[in-house]
């Protein structure tokens, strides 16, 4: 029986968490994002290709003419591997936060992973869209989960933590076709062509937008997912339950060592998470590790995460 609105109200369960309380707070992610057991690196597909054999990639800064998040800017980029046949609907890949997947320097590298997947024929004529959250004006800061978060923390949260459908609308009414008019290609209308991947609050983003847009994104890829209370995302093992079987693929990761704050314990959450997935008969896959709040564990995975994803195999 779900919680009554009343009750909900009488508990203050509306209201944004305090910055602190019991001698806790939100920083006590600083742990978990710089834990000495988080020894993982980048996968072997990571390392560089010779120049010819890298994609292109075409950077939009400041991108601002989104209808779905007016009033704010961020920075996209998209990337063409080499030797497509142009004549071909494109797979695509969504990054949430994507300047920390693009970096080459980064935990994942993902540029790097799929110059070698597309050069090995693991991947064929898969483009993708790297995007970060938006920055917002000064006079549209829009409310936030908890009382210690900034401008941009507090964008990124409304965009990714939310459960809503708006995050599925930007990526499908704005996002991919910006991809095709930006690449100059077609993108396949295929649900199973299409992966959307993020990290944290990006990794609910990334499941939220599948949920929401089963015909448009049938592929998940979460790192650490943040299926915490944020605004609400502990709630989705429930949903998973009780709500008919979509046509979703997951790929979670997590690990012992991942987050604790006031909004919940990443690890726990994603545990609950992947139960759920399976006790409804979903295709998942679970790496749970012993890394921290970070890409590293997720960029050791990630080539075979997009492996798992292409094959037929639950």
């Amino acid at each position: 029986m779900p919680m009554k609105v009343t009750d909900h109200l009488a508990l203050k369960l509306d209201q944004a968490a305090p910055e602190s309380v019991n001698g806790c707070s939100n920083a006590d992610v600083r742990e978990a994002l710089n834990h000495p057991g988080d020894f993982y690196t980048p996968s072997i597909e990571a390392q560089a290709l010779s120049s010819g054999l890298q994609g292109h990639i075409v950077k939009l800064a400041d991108w601002s003419t989104s209808r779905i998040y007016p009033h704010s800017t961020r920075d996209i980029w998209f990337y063409r591997p080499v030797g497509v046949d142009s004549a071909a609907d494109m797979k695509i890949i969504v990054f949430n936060d994507g300047a920390a997947y693009l970096s080459r320097s980064g935990a994942v590298r993902a540029t790097r992973v799929l110059d070698h997947l597309h050069h090995t024929q693991v991947l064929g004529n898969t483009i993708a869209a790297f995007i970060n959250p938006g920055v917002p004006a000064a006079q549209h800061v829009p409310e936030v989960p908890i009382e210690s978060y900034g401008p941009s923390q507090a964008q990124r949260s409304w965009e990714y933590d939310r459960l809503t459908a708006d995050y599925g609308r930007f990526l499908v009414e704005e996002i991919l076709p910006l991809a095709e008019a930006t690449l100059d290609c077609r993108i396949s209308a295929k649900a199973s062509d299409r992966i959307v991947c993020g990290i944290s609050s990006g990794g609910i983003a990334a499941f939220n937008a599948a949920w929401h847009f089963p015909g448009s994104f049938a592929n998940v890829i979460s790192h650490c997912g943040s299926f915490t209370n944020i605004w609400g995302g502990h709630n989705y093992p429930y949903l998973v339950r009780t709500t008919p079987r979509k046509p979703i693929k997951v790929f979670l990761q997590s690990g012992e060592n991942d987050a604790q704050t006031l909004f919940g314990d990443w690890g726990l959450a994603n545990k609950a998470m992947a139960s759920a997935l399976r006790y409804a008969g979903y295709s998942i896959r679970f790496e749970f590790g012993v890394g921290g709040h970070t890409l590293k564990h997720a960029g050791a995975c990630f080539a075979d995460a997009l492996r798992w994803i292409g094959s037929t195999a639950d």
